[in-house]
């Protein structure tokens, strides 16, 4: 990784011509400066404040030079770094006829005029051949970009099928890539070189009064390496891509006169440069936070060459003439500004995770059988490490029951797995035990909601319950039958009270159910009371007499059906319990599972935001000792080496470079983060939905399994619009009583 930030390399070449305007064009001494004077133009008047000279700073001025010089200042570097596993991009910029395309290609008619891409090509396989300790593959496509439409040029020398896919730029993980361009294998520079004479054969160009042989469309040349190191070529494998862009010339109508199919051309090519243009504005402003790169296909493409992980080199061609000088300050004018843009070129390794898998299996053997031997010198020869058999499993369990009955003090352990086995075996047995609590105290008591008058009515009636709803005791249920008469709730709620025997009462029946009520605590709710199943027998005995007297009135037999339904409905709480392991099984099983992943989630990302929160810390703890560090060193006298470049001591220098580490982590972890939070969102919606389902389908299945009366029923027509469930039950028992004759 790079110990700073890098900016953007900007060349300026001029074209050769016999009318270069050596009075309006200077160069600087130093071959980085271009220096541009216009005279005043006198029939603007006296008064004319219009700005007459520029002068732009950039990395170089090609005047005059070859194309092997040009190579070597422009893309030379470049091309080495990409085979250390930097992706870089050089890219040509200016107007119609200035020479981009011969400065990205060349020209075929010599040898020596050949341009930047068959020397890059020819620089690549060099390396090859001299690279002793790797394993390098190329790869290269060629992609164009006409009126706003991405175009395969290397798609005739495809299987046939190829040309008809759809192609659209796609944004991933790992950067931006073109889903439908064809990418081939090469092993040779020729066989590289005729790939590239195939795509120029297939570009689009046009003649105008500028140029002949305009190129009317963008053009992207790119050279994937894939490099494997011998020493670890199962695992690490080092990527990187060259792009290599021919950009179509911007042209001003008014000097082209271009007509018909051209005008259409030039309307997209002016369009999408001032898009790039905008984008380059904005990666150059730091207070910009978003960069609109969706704007047009060509600054999509670019979204990773500028800005991003790479180094990039941008060369202005301008025309030395005094005609063109308007197209050459606009042209000058983009190159600054390019070079302010900043780029942070990473080396791109990536692992197979296929390959990985297998190193680390290897590895655990290996450190296997360095355990065994280190156990067969401590004498633990008997320790393993591998998964419990069925046999160890059964040994573990009786061990377990042997200690908690007191026939031995402690519990054989040898190795981890046996831990995780002996804590997984307590945590059965305690399930066990609280099932057989629960059990033992439901067939001792019931349950009724405190919500359903109907059957706390008739258990007073019985003399269950008070009229404040407490329990009585026997003695309790006596006085109660002699002095007063169970009171059924009124719809208001109000109760009368029967005075002091009520309240003795009250005290009485609270005293004779505290060992009850302090051991079913954890299993009811507060809607919930217990009931001893004897008191229940005499409140059925109630019932079945209030039912004999409506059986003696006139009626009709009750059907079968109604026969089986109990007396009374049971508590929502103990019906949802039996609903969850019955009709709601599966959805409350989902409902399980999503919202364990949603803990998981929300555990995960409480992580991730305390990590974050460190790494910010971190950061600012650096700043503070690299502002420490400057200010010494200003204190102190600066240094330089005789290039002129500042030095800095190693202190310094490790902090700047964890800097960087905490930068990219924090960017990794603030990415992580946020898919996170999107997760959690989705996850959440997942959590409420399915609990939203199993409520509905439960109140459905309650009211249809236990509150629709037999003779209700009846009423409702099979085959009907309604069914059971699909409104509510006092609105079916209105509806049932307006029916009544």
């Amino acid at each position: 990784m790079e110990a700073a930030e890098k900016r953007v390399r900007t060349f300026a070449r001029v074209k050769p011509t016999a009318d270069f305007a050596q009075d309006m064009i200077k160069f600087g001494p130093d071959n980085k400066s271009i220096d541009i004077y216009i005279k005043k133009d006198a029939r603007k008047g006296i008064v004319n404040n219009r700005q007459t000279d520029w002068s732009f700073r950039l990395d170089g001025v090609l005047h005059n030079t070859s194309q092997e010089l040009t190579y070597e200042t422009v893309a030379e570097k470049l091309v080495s770094d990409a085979l250390l596993g930097y992706n870089g991009t050089i890219m040509c910029y200016g107007q119609t006829g200035a020479g981009k395309t011969y400065t990205m290609t060349g020209a075929t008619a010599e040898y020596k005029h050949r341009g930047i891409i068959p020397r890059a090509i020819q620089q690549v396989f060099k390396a090859i051949a001299r690279s002793v300790d790797s394993f390098i593959t190329v790869r290269v496509s060629y992609l164009e970009i006409y009126n706003e439409t991405l175009c395969d040029l290397l798609a005739t020398t495809t299987n046939s099928g190829t040309g008809d896919v759809q192609m659209a730029v796609v944004d991933c993980p790992r950067g931006v890539y073109v889903k439908g361009l064809s990418i081939h294998s090469v092993s040779h520079e020729e066989d590289a070189l005729n790939l590239l004479f195939e795509g120029e054969t297939n570009r689009v160009i046009a003649e105008h009064s500028l140029n002949k042989n305009s190129s009317r469309s963008h053009c992207i040349f790119t050279i994937y390496i894939e490099s494997r190191c011998r020493a670890f070529s199962e695992v690490r494998c080092i990527n990187s891509k060259i792009n290599l862009i021919d950009l179509a010339g911007s042209e001003r109508l008014s000097k082209t006169g271009s007509e018909g199919q051209v005008l259409k051309e030039a309307s997209y090519i002016n369009k999408s440069l001032s898009f790039l243009e905008q984008i380059v504005i904005a990666l150059a402003d730091p207070r910009r936070d978003h960069v609109p790169f969706r704007q047009s296909k060509l600054t999509h493409v670019l979204k990773d060459s500028l800005g991003g992980k790479c180094n990039t080199v941008l060369v202005a061609n301008i025309c030395g003439e005094a005609l063109h000088v308007e197209e050459t300050l606009s042209s000058l004018r983009f190159a600054t500004r390019m070079k302010w843009i900043t780029t942070e070129p990473v080396i791109n390794v990536t692992c197979d995770l296929e390959e990985t898998v297998r190193a680390l299996e290897k590895e655990i053997v290996l450190l296997k059988q360095e355990l065994a031997m280190h156990n067969n010198l401590a004498n633990r020869a008997l320790v393993t490490y591998d998964p419990l058999t069925d046999v160890q499993i059964a040994e573990i369990k009786s061990q377990i029951h042997k200690y908690l009955q007191g026939a031995i003090d402690e519990i054989e352990i040898t190795n981890v797995r046996q831990v995780q086995e002996v804590f997984k075996q307590f945590k059965l047995i305690v399930r066990q035990q609280e099932h057989e609590v629960e059990a033992r105290l439901r067939s001792k008591y019931a349950l009724i909601d405190k919500n359903d008058f109907a059957t706390i009515a008739a258990a007073q009636k019985a003399g269950v319950v008070d009229v404040d709803r407490h329990f009585l005791g026997k003695k309790d249920r006596r006085e109660l039958g002699t002095r007063t008469t169970p009171i059924s709730p009124k719809p208001d709620g109000k109760k009368k009270k029967s005075g002091k025997g009520s309240e003795h009462s009250k005290k009485e029946g609270t005293r004779s159910y505290v060992s009850g009520r302090e051991l079913e605590a954890p299993l009811l709710s507060k809607s919930q009371v217990t009931i001893p199943i004897k008191d229940l027998d005499v409140k059925e005995r109630a019932r079945s007499e209030d039912t004999a007297n409506i059986d003696a009135q006139p009626s009709k037999p009750a059907s079968a059906e109604g026969s089986q339904r109990p007396s009374s409905p049971p508590s929502k709480t103990a019906a949802f319990e039996q609903f969850k392991e019955e009709c709601g099984s599966e959805i409350n099983r989902i409902f399980k599972e999503n919202k364990s992943i949603l803990l998981a989630r929300k555990k995960r990302s409480g992580t991730v935001a305390r990590r974050i929160n460190f790494i910010k810390q971190e950061m600012e703890d650096i700043k503070k000792a690299l502002e420490a560090q400057r200010q010494e060193r200003w204190q102190q006298g600066e240094y330089v080496d005789e290039t002129g470049h500042l030095i800095i001591d190693e202190k310094e220098f490790l902090l700047i470079m964890k800097m960087k580490d905490l930068k990219e982590e924090y960017r990794a972890a603030y990415a992580e983060l946020q898919d996170l939070k999107a997760e959690i969102q989705y996850c959440q919606h997942l959590v409420d939905q399915c609990r939203n389902k199993l409520i509905a389908e439960f109140e459905i299945w309650y009211s249809e399994s236990f509150l629709i009366p037999t003779y209700v029923q009846k009423a409702l027509k099979p085959g009907g619009n309604i069914r059971p469930g699909m409104i509510p039950i006092d609105r079916v028992t209105r509806l049932v009583s307006l029916a009544a004759p």
